[in-house]
C-alpha cells in the first residue's frame, strides 16, 4: 500500500433521463458490481469478487488484481481468465515489471488500445494467451494506493473511455473494500493475538509444569504466519553475545536448529542484540545462517531482543520462507509483545532454579552436620572400642583382624570428612554438583522423568572451575537427545572425579540410537572431550537403551584457554 496525491475525478454527476438504455444497463451492472465488492470482509473472497465484477461490468476476457505490500512491490496477483493448465504453462505470476511497474511507479488510470505499441511493455511469457487491449486502474482510498485492477482483451481497442469510467468507479469501490477487508482481518489477528497473550498469562502464572517459552514460539509461529520462530540465547561471558544457541524452536526446521550455535559475524539477531532494538528484513542475509537453514528457508524476517535487568538476554527470531510475503509492523508488535513474555518465562524458570538451588544447599548442609555430629562420632566411638578390645585380646590373629577393621573404620572417617569437606566448598562458591543440578532441572521439560542424578568424588574439590561448562554442557547435550530422541523413561545421570580424571556418564532405557540419525550435539562432545585430551564413547547397553560416557584427564584443565 503506498501513498500519492490528490486522487483524479473521472465520474461527472448525469442525469438518468437523458442516458441511453445501454448505459442504464452499464449502470445497472455497476450497481451490482458494488456491491458484490462490498458483500464479503474476507480479503482473498473480496479480490475475487471484484475481479470477476470488472469483467462483467465491460466484458473482458482476462482481469488481476495486484496487491502491493509494505514495500511498495506486488505482494499478490489474484487473475481470472486462464485455465490452470495455462497457469501451469506460464509457471509464475507477474513481479511488477515493465506495465504493470509503471502503474506502480506512477499510478494513473491508462488504456491502450494495443499493448504492445507501448514502450513500458516489455511482452508476455512463453505460454502466454494473447492480450492486446489493457485497461489498469488504482485501487485507491483516502490517497491510499492498496493496488491495481488490471483488465486485458486479446480484441483491438476493446476498452471504451465509457468503459474506463466505470472501472475507475468501480476501483474506487473496491478500493474502500479492500480497507474495510484489512481492518477485519486485523481484528481477528489482534483478537488471536489478545487470546494468545491471555493463555500464555495464564500458564505463567499458574502452571510450572509446562514450557512457556516452547508455549509462545508455537503460537508466534502461528500469529505470524511463519515457517520458523527460534529463541536465541546468548551465553558470552569475555565478549558480549559472543555465544549465541538456540535453546527453544518451533516450525518444520525446529529439530535442526535447536541447540546449535549461531557463529560469530555479522547478522540479523546479532544487530538486533547490539543495538537493543527490533530488526525487519526482506530476505535473510546468507553469512551466519547458511549452515543453519536452507536457501529456500531464508525468506523475509524479524528479531525482538528479549529485554533482562541489564540489557539483554537473548532474541527472538522469526523466519517465513523465501517469496513469502514480508512481515508487517503489526507482526512486529505482535512479536515485540510476546518477546516481553519469553523474557518473563525466562525468569520464572531461573528463579525455579534458584530456588531448587537453595534447598539442594540447604539439604547439603544439614548432611554435612548429620554426618559430622551423628556419623563421624558414632564411628570414631567404635573404633575406639575396638582398639580397646585387642588391648585386652593382647597380639594374635584375632587382634590382627580387629586391627584391620579399625583401619577401614578410619578410611571411613576420612572419607566421610572429604565429603562433608566438598558439600561445604559447593555451598561457599556454588560448585561444579550445583550447575550441572541447573542443567538437569533444565532439561527436565523434554524428560518424561525427572533424572536420577548421582556424584562421587569431591567434584567442587578436585575439578578446576574452568572445566564446568565442558562438564555441563556434556550433561545437557545428553539430556536433550534423550528427550528428543531415545524417548526413555528412566535416565541416570552420574559426575564422578578422582585425583586423575572427570567423567561424566549418561544411561537411559530409551530405544537407542539409530543409525542414519545425524547427532551433531554429540560430535561437539566428542570434539570438547579431544581437545582435552579425554574420550567420548555412546554404546548399547545390557538391555534396551544407550550409555554415553564423556571422560577427560584433570590435570590438563589448567593448559586450556577458553
Amino acid at each position: 500500500m503506498t501513498r500519492r496525491g490528490a486522487a483524479s475525478t473521472s465520474w461527472d454527476v448525469i442525469d438518468p433521463s437523458g442516458l441511453s438504455v445501454s448505459t442504464q444497463a452499464q449502470l445497472r451492472r455497476l450497481l451490482e458490481a458494488n456491491r458484490l465488492a462490498v458483500e464479503h470482509l474476507d480479503l482473498p473472497l473480496t479480490l475475487r469478487q471484484i475481479i470477476e465484477a470488472a469483467v462483467e461490468l465491460v466484458g473482458a476476457k482476462y482481469a488481476a488484481i495486484g496487491v502491493l505490500g509494505t514495500n511498495g512491490r506486488l505482494d499478490e496477483f489474484i487473475h481470472i481468465g486462464m485455465d490452470a493448465e495455462t497457469v501451469a504453462r506460464i509457471g509464475h505470476v507477474p513481479e511488477g515489471k515493465g506495465l504493470l511497474g509503471a502503474l506502480i511507479q506512477n499510478p494513473q488510470p491508462v488504456r491502450l488500445p494495443i499493448m504492445s505499441d507501448d514502450v513500458r511493455s516489455v511482452g508476455t511469457p512463453p505460454g502466454h494467451p494473447p492480450m492486446n487491449s489493457f485497461l489498469g486502474v488504482p485501487l485507491e482510498v483516502r490517497d491510499e494506493i492498496f493496488g491495481h485492477l488490471y483488465l486485458a482483451d486479446p480484441r483491438i481497442d476493446a476498452f471504451s473511455a465509457e468503459d474506463q469510467v466505470l472501472v475507475e468507479a468501480l476501483a474506487t469501490t473496491a478500493g474502500v473494500a479492500i480497507a474495510h477487508a484489512r481492518l477485519f482481518e486485523e481484528s481477528q489477528r489482534r483478537e488471536q493475538w489478545t487470546a494468545a497473550t491471555t493463555e500464555i498469562t495464564h500458564e505463567l502464572l499458574t502452571n510450572d509444569e509446562v514450557d512457556a517459552v516452547q508455549l509462545i514460539a508455537q503460537r508466534v509461529l502461528v500469529l505470524a504466519g511463519a515457517d520458523l520462530v527460534a529463541v536465541v540465547l546468548t551465553h558470552g561471558v569475555l565478549e558480549p553475545y559472543a555465544g549465541l544457541v538456540v535453546d527453544r524452536a518451533a516450525g518444520e526446521a525446529a529439530g535442526r536448529v535447536v541447540g546449535v550455535a549461531l557463529p560469530p559475524g555479522e547478522g540479523l539477531v546479532r544487530r538486533c542484540l547490539e543495538t537493543h532494538r527490533p530488526q525487519l528484513v526482506a530476505a535473510l542475509e546468507d553469512g551466519p545462517y547458511t549452515h543453519l537453514l536452507r536457501q529456500g528457508e531464508r525468506g523475509p524476517a524479524m528479531a525482538v531482543p528479549l529485554p533482562a535487568d541489564h540489557g539483554v538476554r537473548g532474541s527472538l527470531f522469526v523466519l517465513r520462507r523465501q517469496g513469502a510475503p514480508q512481515f508487517t509492523e503489526f507482526d512486529l508488535d505482535v512479536a515485540a509483545s510476546l518477546a516481553g513474555h519469553v523474557a518473563l518465562a525466562l525468569d520464572r524458570a531461573d528463579a525455579r532454579v534458584a530456588l531448587a538451588r537453595v534447598r539442594t544447599l540447604e539439604d547439603r548442609d544439614r548432611i554435612a552436620r548429620d554426618l559430622h555430629d551423628h556419623v563421624v562420632q558414632r564411628l570414631f566411638a567404635a573404633g575406639l572400642n575396638i582398639q580397646s578390645v585387642c588391648g585386652v585380646l593382647g597380639a594374635g590373629p584375632s587382634a590382627d583382624r580387629l586391627g584391620a577393621q579399625v583401619d577401614e573404620i578410619d578410611a571411613t572417617i576420612r572419607q566421610i570428612r572429604t565429603t562433608i569437606f566438598g558439600l561445604h566448598t559447593a555451598h561457599a562458591g556454588g560448585g561444579l554438583r550445583a550447575e550441572v543440578l541447573a542443567a538437569v532441572s533444565a532439561a527436565t521439560v523434554v524428560l518424561s522423568e525427572p533424572p536420577e542424578v548421582t556424584f562421587r568424588g569431591p567434584l567442587d574439590v578436585l575439578v578446576p572451575e574452568s572445566m564446568y561448562a565442558d562438564a555441563v554442557a556434556v550433561v545437557r547435550e545428553a539430556l536433550t537427545n534423550v528427550g528428543r530422541h531415545a524417548h526413555a523413561r528412566h535416565v541416570r545421570v552420574v559426575v564422578s572425579a578422582d585425583l586423575s580424571r572427570l567423567c561424566v556418564e549418561v544411561v537411559d532405557n530409551g530405544r537407542g540410537v539409530a543409525a542414519d540419525v545425524v547427532l551433531s550435539g554429540l560430535d561437539n562432545l566428542r570434539v570438547r572431550a579431544e581437545d582435552l585430551g579425554g574420550s567420548f564413547e555412546l554404546s548399547g547397553r545390557d538391555g534396551p537403551g544407550t550409555r554415553l560416557r564423556w571422560s577427560v584427564p584433570l590435570d590438563t584443565a589448567g593448559g586450556r584457554s577458553d
